[in-house]
């Protein structure tokens, strides 16, 4: 379990002894939120807790899912556009357990681990965006 500056590289090769699936879960920036066009997210965490609870989830999916291996990257900090800010990767004996496993550690990551994003606006797609003009809103000509 790690959490790592900036954006996620590719991933390297993952070769797990006995494993009959091996599963990688990339979260990779939208270029919108909302509606509005994106330039990056912002991923702030509180490092102490977060790599402790990580850990514990890890340790908790793979007892209950019955998992050859887990391992799992964060970004913090910066990540722009389209590319990978959350990996996770999961060794089962057999799919089934590593989706049910991915769903639900992903799931409880987002609820329970005290990592943030926040969201960097294209302030220049906003200003862009032109007023509707008066025939569009509705409005009579003088």
């Amino acid at each position: 379990m790690s959490l790592l500056e900036g954006p996620l590289g590719p991933a390297d090769l993952w070769a797990v002894a006995g494993a009959g699936a091996l599963l990688c879960f990339e979260g990779i920036v939208r270029p919108t939120e909302d509606g509005r066009a994106l330039v990056a997210l912002d991923y702030e965490a509180y490092e102490p807790m977060a790599q402790r609870q990580l850990d514990a989830l890890a340790r908790q999916v793979v007892e209950r899912h019955g998992l050859l291996a887990l391992d799992v990257t964060h970004s913090r900090g910066r990540v722009p556009v389209g590319l990978v800010g959350f990996r996770l990767r999961v060794a089962a004996s057999h799919r089934h357990e590593g989706l049910a496993a991915m769903e639900e550690f992903i799931d409880r990551m987002k609820r329970d681990v005290p990592i943030w994003k926040n969201p960097v606006f294209d302030e220049r797609a906003d200003t862009d965006r032109q007023p509707p003009s008066r025939r569009e809103r509705g409005a009579h000509s003088a």
